[in-house]
């Protein structure tokens, strides 16, 4: 029946509230404190040994029994203020680890918070806060350029549409009325001459003008813009491109649009000018959650470890240009390849749309 009784007595939460480990509050401590419990510590454990020890020797022992009792409670007291203070120092010590790999360019490391030190945990936070900081500081700045880049590609292209083309086409049409009042063969083969270089000049401009803004992206929307330009790409570059397209209902933000038509637009650059394919295949793919784009040739590959190594100095700001507008949009661009087995280029992007969504009415 005692036995019952003390079982009775026996809460199933005294566990769970049990005071913590002594070791757990030391760990604890701010570091001041640690610091000054094992510097104590080892003054305690030291005048113990030196205390007893000096009681056991004798008045007429020998100087060498005297030196290697200092020399052996001072390498004891160097061991255990160095371990303990290894232990108390830890959380600084992955901290700086911390720092090194951001410092290094990985931006996307945080410094652990242990639980272990305060004043190590707070240094932790307001680190993470900081690279938090400096991540959308970054972003916004990276997204202001790019925005103030787009709106003057679109106003030099506009330019160029309106002013530059509609003068060569002026231009033109005053040849030909020239040609007309011209009799001798001479003249006129110079004008017909003059005529071809003035036609070459606008199919110039306006590819130019296409380049650096398709009026038909704003006009229209990513679809027709992008199949109006694999089919301009055809002819120039002489690669067949297959396009596909599904699931799209509506249009996409402007800013969505514009980096999914520039980031298909790097990627077919990049296989006109260095992959040597002869065919590249095009697919866009939407539903309620994110827009996928893959872009793939039959071209000879490289290794994309070694070009991503490449200072972007000598490799251009073209694959680093694709990741940047896809991070941008919380996006990711993953990159496959191997040389002589052809490229693989696969964006997706996410769609952050407000959902308000009503709460049911739950009948009393």
């Amino acid at each position: 029946m005692s036995e019952l009784r003390a079982a009775d007595h026996r809460s199933p939460l005294a566990g769970a509230f049990a005071p913590p480990k002594i070791s757990t509050r030391l760990l604890a401590l701010p570091l001041l404190y640690k610091v000054l419990v094992a510097n104590s510590f080892v003054i305690l454990i030291g005048a113990t040994l030196g205390t007893y020890l000096a009681t056991r020797l004798r008045g007429n022992t020998r100087p060498i029994v005297l030196v290697a009792f200092v020399a052996t409670g001072l390498t004891i007291s160097v061991i255990i203020n160095f371990v303990l203070l290894k232990l108390a120092l830890s959380p600084l010590t992955r901290l700086r680890e911390t720092m090194q790999e951001v410092q290094t360019g990985d931006l996307a490391r945080k410094a652990p918070i242990t639980g272990r030190d305060p004043d190590a945990d707070q240094l932790a936070i307001a680190f993470n806060t900081m690279l938090t900081t400096l991540d959308d500081l970054g972003k916004s700045r990276a997204s202001q350029i790019l925005h103030a880049q787009e709106q003057e590609r679109k106003r030099i292209a506009r330019e160029l549409h309106d002013e530059t083309s509609q003068v060569l086409t002026s231009l033109l049409i005053s040849l030909a009325l020239l040609e007309e009042t011209i009799q001798s063969d001479e003249g006129r083969q110079r004008i017909a001459d003059t005529r071809a270089l003035a036609h070459q000049t606008l199919r110039a401009v306006r590819n130019l003008s296409i380049d650096l803004r398709p009026s038909a992206l704003d006009d229209l929307g990513l679809l027709p813009a992008l199949r109006w330009y694999v089919k301009e790409y055809q002819q120039k570059c002489g690669v067949c491109v297959e396009f596909t397209a599904s699931g799209f209902k509506e249009r996409l933000s402007p800013e969505m649009e514009t980096a999914l038509y520039r980031i298909i637009q790097e990627s077919l650059t990049n296989t006109a000018k260095h992959a040597r394919a002869r065919k590249a295949w095009v697919s866009l793919a939407a539903d309620s959650e994110a827009v996928r784009a893959i872009v793939r040739d039959d071209g000879r590959g490289f290794d994309v470890k070694a070009v991503l190594q490449t200072p972007w100095q000598d490799r251009g700001l073209g694959l680093a240009g694709m990741r940047e507008r896809a991070n941008l949009l919380h996006g990711t661009v993953n990159i496959t390849s191997t040389p002589g087995s052809g490229s693989t280029i696969d964006v997706i992007i996410p769609l952050l749309r407000e959902q308000q969504a009503e709460e049911p009415v739950v009948p009393a």
